[in-house]
């Protein structure tokens, strides 16, 4: 087994166009990519390589169960970790050491919790933790990482994401699916670059959105549906950006279903002006100054800009979510599925 990995391992290296010398280069470069993936591999094998010129490593779809401490801590100089679908219970604590690391695909496995070492993990773009059992993230996870711009932790059991969340300022994809979520941090205004947030089907367990969803000012697309909300906050009507809104699924009253049959625009004209007639909450004006602040509330309604109607999913009935969790549904969202080679369900 050892020299089939060995095999791999310098095939990689032999794609870099060139002799002896250019994998030589490579080597002393730290850009030697190495590909384990699918090869039933209960533990991590032995390489004469040395750990430290690696820059990709791929252990995805194997049986691995963890990952030696001293092993991760000589990666040093890994830009994108991938151990998708193995049976890792646990991340090891020097994952902590990888100051280069980038791109960290940990999901499909067992994973209940992260280390709380992986905010040393400061040049991280993207985290991908799907599909695993995690109830809780690490509590400051958003003071550290400053340049994560990618967060997925879609189909686990949280039931809330850490208020440091909202100080991912570079955050541009927060993917929080299929979780328990039961409410979400107030003070979101900071993610000025968040474009997509996606927490729908939450298992009847999300009932309000923060007023300061309003303060996204980059935000493109939001989907809530199939949750129990019954109420969009006025100041999504400010969102200048938005131009799909899923809401399908949720018993609704606010916006009536008569604006939700119109288009997006109508659905923000009418917050807008629920906002502008002083009808929200008196806790709730306070938003009102910032919103202002921010530019993306002035007290006016514009015209309708064309081509907003487009991707906007409108609900003709409030559907429960327990059909969602039938067999015939979760099957398609089987980690096996999704990261099936032959169809691809994300975007």
């Amino acid at each position: 087994m050892c020299e089939q990995q060995q095999q791999v391992t310098f095939m990689e290296m032999s794609k870099n166009k060139g002799d002896h010398r250019s994998r030589r280069r490579c080597m002393e470069e730290g850009r030697v990519r190495v590909d384990m993936s699918g090869m039933s591999l209960d533990s991590f094998p032995f390489l004469s390589l040395n750990l430290a010129t690696i820059s990709n490593l791929d252990l995805s779809n194997n049986n691995l169960e963890s990952i030696p401490e001293s092993l991760t801590a000589r990666l040093l100089n890994v830009v994108a970790l991938d151990v998708h679908s193995n049976q890792l219970k646990f991340l090891p604590n020097s994952i902590g050491c990888l100051s280069k690391l980038k791109i960290l695909n940990v999901s499909s496995n067992l994973l209940r919790t992260l280390p709380k070492t992986i905010e040393n993990c400061k040049s991280l773009e993207e985290l991908n933790a799907n599909f695993n059992q995690l109830s809780v993230l690490p509590d400051t996870i958003g003071f550290e990482l400053i340049n994560l711009k990618k967060l997925s932790v879609n189909a686990n059991k949280l039931g809330f994401l850490p208020q440091s969340i909202s100080h991912l300022t570079s955050l541009r994809v927060l993917d929080a699916r299929l979780n328990c979520l039961s409410f979400l941090p107030d003070d979101m205004e900071n993610l000025i670059n968040l474009e997509v947030l996606n927490v729908s089907q939450n298992f009847q367990c999300l009932e309000n959105l923060p007023y300061s969803l309003g303060l996204l000012v980059s935000l493109v697309e939001l989907d809530v549906s199939y949750n129990k909300i019954t109420s969009l906050p006025d100041s999504i009507g400010c969102l200048k950006k938005l131009q799909k809104l899923c809401v399908e699924g949720n018993p609704l009253v606010s916006p009536p279903m008569e604006v939700f049959e119109q288009s997006l625009q109508a659905v923000k004209e009418y917050l807008s002006e629920k906002m502008k007639a002083g009808q929200s909450p008196p806790k709730k004006q306070s938003w009102v100054g910032k919103l202002v602040k921010c530019g993306t509330f002035n007290g006016k309604i514009g015209g309708r800009p064309r081509g907003e109607r487009e991707g906007f999913i409108m609900i003709s009935e409030y559907r429960s979510i327990e059909g969602l969790a039938s067999p015939r549904y979760m099957a398609l969202l089987s980690p096996r599925r999704l990261f099936s080679p032959r169809k691809n369900l994300t975007k």
